[in-house]
């Protein structure tokens, strides 16, 4: 008989098994040699920060993988977080696949949806069919985050784009002390608190340890990737109190010396040329020494968190790599160490010890910095560190994150590979781009990109591999030229030049002032040749719009802050009522009520017991910021919680036993239709309700105006960073059947003020 109706069965069926020919399909089988990958992608990590590259911050870890590997000083990212994330998974550029900002929302066009098109495979798709089993841990931020919540969809999670397994976060950042996290595709709770001694990095590294472990006792003659993306370093910088305290002396001297030292080891080192300039501080940057003692011990604290978290995470991938060696299997893998783009800007010039008050107009002058300096670092913190650091950190180079000016786009990046990279400490100086790895790591594993997959055709491969520049360290750069652009700033290399615009947010497009910088010999950009080469400037600007439009990159667009509230106006729609039941999981941000600048009714529907019953009935956010309804001695209590400063509202009286509705009216008194820009936008009355009568109430002039919290809702308890004055979880011990949050029509956001707290979480 014929084969069936399997038309890719190879035997033979026939009425009995005699006369049947079992067939077996071929396993999938990886080239000979294929290595394992282990990829390490730090956040907002500058050029410098490493050890290796300059840095005092200890990094043993990091260190010994560039001696026994080699050091790139010419890696280039995209300028942010999801952009390079999507450039590095797929190969392309981040326009190109539809990542040309963030996550966070979809402008509508098609270099913008904040989502990798499916035409675009990413790695782990493409390396499955050759027999890897593909491992995610840590930070992703390739999925629209209005689609992160419990109902997904999922096809843009991690499984759904060729990982097997996953365990980390969705979002930009999370808290390193109670973390939003995922595992596969559900959200669970953190397995340990700030009180018994978690962190996420330790977390995640144990998972990474976990699933490698497996995986090496399942199939230990398959290879796998495991991408490894902590949080460190971004905000909040989180780290062991005794750790980040051991950083005050290192930094002391403060960010001018930092850097020149910096530079000095740079040279030393021959990551740098030795011509190489400091440029001049970054605009609205202040000399060190014009500062008091109290607030330059303040700055010092501020940089001693961060350095303290990269520390930390170094000490953590001790453990990884370690376990590599124990397990015997570190030979053929290769290991790679980079970061996502340059240290971040959203610290301000002053810093922050809580940011979350300031995004809703909850000032936090220095005085309040220096009183809770011991603070810095701690589970009520959300500290991120003045510009001048941010400048050290980027050392050599100008401007930040966000910026395609160097300290925005170079980064630091390691290769090591024991059973095929023979150089040990040699350094390589060509042209590499994000978009370049994926095509690199196929050059080396030895296959190439497939035309389709699950039946998509591909789009083609833009980046290029350096594979060759592995053992020649003469290799030339990439023969293509290679686009930037990021919130209107713009920047275009091709043949070791580089076109590079600023753009004030705003203002007219054609007002921008192109810089021309020959990299090959001015390697921090501080040597303007623009009026020397007009012809030249004038060249690859022309070529900048083509690769634009070739790219997906227009049209441009610097409204950040309307599209974050764009975002979310068009996600929630209509849609003004909720309704959450006891036993629900945890609630994302962006896809729970949006109560920012509005006016609104949360009700809970209980059954209390004769003893009476207490616990939270509804709770979104931390202890840096939130709010929460809860009963505590008896009593129905609300707390506003802003930037750490608690307005609370207590019942009159206490809660009967018996079936009630307890509940909290929020109004908007006050408006004014333009308020000045910082300025606050009117009166909030807070009004506790019992079966519908009112038993207290408060005015305040705080509110949610911009921003409620980067952590999520939770029904019937408040997870491992409490918003109120409990203990968490602080589950309600009555029955909890439902709570509803019913938002009046008053909205009006201040976009400027939601882009300005989004933009301070990516």
């Amino acid at each position: 008989m014929a084969a069936g109706n399997a038309k890719s069965f190879g035997g033979v069926i026939d009425k009995t098994v005699a006369g049947s020919k079992p067939w077996w399909p071929d396993a999938a089988k990886p080239p000979q040699g294929a290595p394992n990958i282990l990829v390490v992608l730090f956040d907002d990590v500058g050029f410098s920060d490493f050890g290796c590259y300059g840095s005092p911050i200890r990094t043993p870890t990091i260190d010994r993988l560039a001696a026994e590997g080699l050091r790139y000083s010419g890696f280039h990212t995209t300028a942010m977080c999801s952009t390079t994330r999507a450039a590095l998974l797929t190969g392309r550029n981040h326009h190109s696949v539809g990542v040309g900002c963030l996550a966070n929302f979809d402008s509508g066009y098609p270099g913008y949806r904040g989502k990798i098109a499916r035409e675009a495979g990413t790695l782990a798709e493409m390396l499955r069919p050759h027999g890897y089993r593909n491992y995610m841990v840590g930070k992703w931020h390739v999925t629209p985050l209005t689609e992160s919540g419990a109902t997904g969809p999922f096809d843009g999670w991690p499984l759904g784009r060729g990982f097997d397994r996953f365990y980390g976060f969705l979002d930009a950042e999370t808290d390193q002390f109670a973390p939003e996290l995922v595992s596969d595709n559900t959200h669970i709770d953190p397995p340990g608190t700030f009180a018994d001694g978690y962190h996420l990095t330790s977390d995640l590294v144990d998972q990474a340890i976990r699933f490698i472990a497996d995986h090496t006792a399942d199939r230990p003659d398959i290879p796998w990737l495991t991408w490894l993306a902590p949080a460190a370093c971004h905000a909040p910088h989180q780290a062991p109190a005794e750790l980040i305290r051991s950083y005050d002396d290192t930094f002391a001297h403060g960010w001018d010396i930092e850097r020149e030292q910096r530079m000095a080891r740079q040279k030393a080192m021959g990551i740098v040329p030795q011509q190489t300039r400091m440029p001049p501080r970054n605009d609205g940057v202040w000399a060190w020494d014009s500062y008091n003692d109290d607030e330059r011990r303040l700055f010092t604290r501020l940089q001693a968190a961060f350095a303290g978290m990269l520390d930390h995470a170094d000490q953590h991938l001790a453990r990884l790599i370690g376990f590599l060696d124990t397990a015997g299997i570190r030979d053929n893998t290769l290991i790679l160490v980079l970061s996502d783009n340059g240290a971040s800007q959203e610290g301000g010039p002053l810093g922050f010890v809580n940011a979350m008050g300031p995004y809703n107009f909850r000032p936090e002058p220095i005085a309040e910095k220096i009183r809770r300096i011991d603070d810095i670092g701690g589970p009520d913190s959300h500290s991120n560190f003045p510009h001048g650091w941010a400048m050290a950190s980027n050392t050599p180079l100008r401007r930040y994150k966000q910026n395609t000016h160097g300290g925005g786009i170079r980064d630091p990046f390691i290769m090591n590979w024991p059973n095929r990279i023979a150089a040990k400490r040699e350094l390589r100086h060509q042209f590499v781009h994000a978009c370049d790895l994926t095509p690199t790591l196929l050059d080396l594993i030895g296959v190439k990109p497939p035309a389709e997959i699950a039946g998509i055709p591909q789009m083609p491969m833009e980046g290029e591999s350096f594979a060759r520049s592995i053992s020649d360290a003469s290799a030339p750069s990439k023969s293509s030229s290679q686009y930037f652009e990021m919130f209107g700033h713009r920047g275009i290399w091709q043949n070791g030049w580089k076109a590079v615009s600023f753009h004030p947010s705003g203002t007219p497009f054609e007002n921008d002032k192109w810089e021309l910088f020959h990299l090959d010999q001015d390697f921090p950009e501080t040597n303007d040749l623009a009026e020397k080469e007009p012809e030249r400037l004038a060249e690859m600007v022309k070529l900048w719009w083509s690769e634009a439009e070739k790219h997906n990159v227009l049209p441009l667009d610097d409204r950040f802050a309307a599209r974050f509230a764009e975002n979310a106006a068009r996600f929630q729609g209509a849609r003004n009522k909720f309704t959450f039941h006891a036993g629900m999981g945890h609630v994302p941000t962006d896809v729970a009520p949006d109560v920012r600048s509005r006016s609104y009714t949360i009700e809970a529907h209980v059954e209390i017991g004769e003893r009476g019953a207490e616990g939270v009935l509804i709770a979104h956010g931390d202890m840096t910021t939130g709010y929460s309804l809860y009963v505590k001695d008896g009593l129905l209590v609300h707390d506003l919680n802003i930037g750490g400063g608690h307005e609370i509202v207590t019942s009159s009286r206490k809660v009967p036993a018996g079936a009630h509705r307890l509940g909290v009216h929020v109004e908007r008194l006050v408006r004014k239709e333009a308020p000045a820009k910082g300025a606050r936008t009117g009166v909030t009355a807070y009004t506790l309700v019992i079966d519908g009568e009112p038993v207290g109430s408060i005015e305040t002039q705080l509110g949610f105006n911009n921003f409620i919290s980067w952590s999520g809702l939770d029904i019937g308890r408040d997870r491992s960073s409490p918003v109120s004055h409990y203990t968490a979880p602080f589950e309600f011990t009555g029955r909890l059947l439902r709570v509803t949050v019913d938002m009046h029509e008053d909205q009006k956001l201040d976009g400027d003020g939601v882009g300005a707290a989004e933009m301070a979480r990516q």
